[in-house]
């Protein structure tokens, strides 16, 4: 049985590359010859996609869903969801997380890829059951990260745990690619001695290594890999998907994929990277290999937004400082695995540690939260001295049970509350997630439907991320 393949172009490719800007109308065209090739599924939904149809492209998300939907018949779609954060940045009530499982079964989605920032997986429970119960494909992605407590028996541990919740497969999600060959290799044969379930291997090229470690990983009984069409590859992308199917030409773990089809739809994307590259969408920075990921962990994204931190307060010159406060901070933090929303409060509390001169002088409310509990346990405990200095008094709200325990049904007041805005039952989701981005998304869109100018529209909730 041949190696299968999840096309990452219409998602973490582009989010990798050029900031999740590829639009539906850039996407449609070549839709009918994707859903020719074969592929195990496209992800084409989810992660930062939902935030920037609205926030930047004024697009409805859920429309491109629907569209991909209608053109791709023979081709499963696939999402990634960040487990009771959905695709937003806190927790949120079990009722919202059940109505988005819903939802994007509802609209066209096959396969739910979800996560934790902390592999706590009681925050990964509702999302998965809601999958199951509209016979959705559950996939539970493991953050995969370094670090003392994350040996081969606590990820064989973790695989039999998610397979007894009622998942359908396994993904090993190495966002930072930090995965390398060898570690692949015994990581993949020791899930598979754990558990039955399918392995997929999700992991980015930012360090050089990940064609390399697909390579091993399927050696070593990976049923799965993702890749990218080879114009929107590499660099903090995935390895291209033209040449891992033919690195695997002719051997056991043959794909079966036709090259000269996926040659034709490389051509189609050819130039739309040239466009990027041209108007400065695509950095060639993010194109290269970045060794410091391996030596500090760091995923890509994480790099450039200390970077663009620093920059903000000219003080660029800190910047390895920062990166080796990094680490520091995480072990403080209970040495979380370094993906949204962890990895971007870990690296602002590293910033803030070095521009104070004084470590913790400073804490971020997210910091606070994370040592609350509010966003699940940790595989470590934390540092006690940090937890005395950062809460105070306050240590003792610390909370230990699943934080969306502590969270009352929200669906009911929000559909209230965005009323004056509903189209479609999905427009209550949008507002749920981004209460901003979506009600100015709203008035450009009503603006639309009436023909007044959306550039006169009322426009004064804008909001930008950080």
């Amino acid at each position: 049985m041949g190696v299968k393949i999840t096309e990452t172009v219409l998602r973490d490719a582009h989010q990798s590359l050029i900031a999740t800007r590829m639009t539906t109308e850039q996407m449609l065209p070549i839709v009918d010859k994707m859903d020719k090739v074969g592929y195990n599924a496209v992800e084409c939904w989810g992660g930062a996609t939902f935030d920037a149809c609205l926030r930047f492209l004024k697009e409805d998300p859920w429309i491109r869903l629907r569209k991909l939907r209608d053109g791709f018949k023979n081709t499963k779609l696939q999402m990634l969801f960040r487990g009771q954060n959905i695709l937003g940045y806190k927790p949120y009530a079990d009722d919202v997380v059940e109505y988005f499982v819903q939802k994007s079964i509802a609209n066209g989605i096959d396969i739910i890829r979800i996560f934790d920032c902390l592999n706590d997986i009681r925050n990964l429970e509702t999302a998965v059951k809601a999958c199951n119960k509209e016979k959705g494909h559950a996939q539970v992605a493991l953050s995969y990260t370094l670090g003392d407590a994350y040996t081969l028996d606590y990820w064989m541990d973790i695989a039999k745990r998610i397979e007894d919740m009622g998942a359908d497969s396994i993904c090993i999600k190495d966002m930072a690619g930090l995965l390398v060959p060898k570690a692949a290799d015994e990581l993949v044969r020791a899930l598979k001695s754990a558990t039955k379930l399918p392995i997929e291997l999700h992991t980015h090229y930012t360090s050089g290594v990940a064609s390399m470690t697909l390579l091993k990983a399927v050696e070593a009984g990976c049923d799965i890999i993702d890749t990218a069409m080879s114009p929107f590859a590499l660099g903090t992308s995935q390895p291209a998907t033209e040449v891992m199917v033919e690195a695997f030409k002719g051997t056991q773990y043959d794909t079966g994929l036709d090259l000269k089809l996926l040659c034709e739809i490389g051509e189609y994307f050819a130039p739309i990277r040239q466009e990027c590259l041209d108007s400065g969408l695509l950095n060639p920075k993010v194109l290269g290999v970045n060794i410091k990921t391996l030596q500090y962990q760091v995923p890509g994204g994480m790099l450039s937004n200390l970077l663009s931190q620093l920059k903000e307060q000219g003080k660029e010159d800190k910047f390895n400082e920062v990166l080796e406060e990094v680490p520091r901070v995480r072990k403080d933090l209970g040495e979380p695995p370094l993906v949204t929303p962890s990895s971007q409060i870990v690296g602002t509390q590293a910033v803030f540690n070095v521009l104070m001169g004084e470590r913790y002088k400073v804490a971020t409310n997210e910091t606070k939260d994370i040592l609350l509990g509010k966003y699940g346990q940790t595989v470590k405990p934390f540092n006690p001295e940090i937890v005395d200095k950062v809460l105070g008094e306050d240590k003792k709200n610390a909370i230990t049970c699943r934080p969306a325990d502590l969270i009352e049904p929200q669906l009911k007041s929000i559909e209230e509350e965005m009323k004056q805005w509903k189209q479609q039952d999905e427009d209550v989701l949008s507002y749920a997630l981004f209460p901003q981005v979506a009600t100015e998304f709203f008035k450009y869109r009503q603006a639309q439907q009436t023909g007044v100018d959306p550039a006169k529209a009322d426009t004064e909730n804008r909001s930008y991320p950080v």
